[in-house]
């Protein structure tokens, strides 16, 4: 067998080890995801948006109150946290949100969630006791938004943007419950 040969199957064997100790240890890339990863985007003239996330599925269970506990803080999907980039500034509620990457907690509520932009970036949504990783004091904003009840059920945890009306909003939904986050990309918010 000549060297080439041999330097050939050493780098595979080496590239072959490393992938199954990275799929035994940290994440079996060889099975699907039970909540998948997903990145939503929105581009309007100059302005891109995008948020990265998990999403988690209901397969029956009860999900607001139950799963997903009432008055306590949620990584706002599943595995790792959910995180929000913008590449200009932005207003919430009239709050100025500089371009830069966030992540996204929330405390969901019956009739109105506590959303959170936090300036931390986490490497998990949660520790090893499954306690959420946020840290108040990197909070940027906390804002309150109503819930809508919606008539039918999200099978899936899903997070959009909405500019259907004109009036940019950033939209979350699972089970029979969804809140829009509002998102001014005016300079002048009132």
């Amino acid at each position: 067998m000549n060297k080439f040969l041999k330097r050939l199957l050493i780098v595979l064997s080496i590239i072959a080890l490393g992938l199954f100790l990275y799929s035994h240890f940290v994440e079996n890339i060889f099975q699907s995801r039970l909540s998948p990863k997903d990145t939503v985007e929105f581009k309007l003239n100059d302005l891109k948006l995008k948020v990265t996330y998990n999403r988690p599925s209901k397969k029956g269970r009860e999900i607001f109150g139950a799963l997903v506990p009432y008055n306590k803080v949620w990584r706002t999907g599943a595995n790792e946290a959910t995180t929000f980039t913008t590449n200009k500034p932005l207003y919430i509620k009239g709050f100025k949100i500089p371009e830069g990457e966030y992540t996204i907690w929330s405390v969901p509520r019956d009739s109105v969630w506590q959303v959170m932009f936090n300036t931390k970036k986490y490497p998990w949504g949660v520790d090893a006791e499954m306690k959420p990783m946020w840290d108040p004091n990197y909070d940027l904003l906390e804002i309150d938004v109503p819930v809508e009840k919606l008539n039918s059920v999200v099978e899936q945890f899903t997070i959009a943007f909405d500019n259907s009306t004109d009036n940019l909003k950033l939209t979350m939904a699972w089970d029979q419950t969804k809140i829009s986050v509002p998102l001014d990309i005016s300079k002048n918010p009132e």
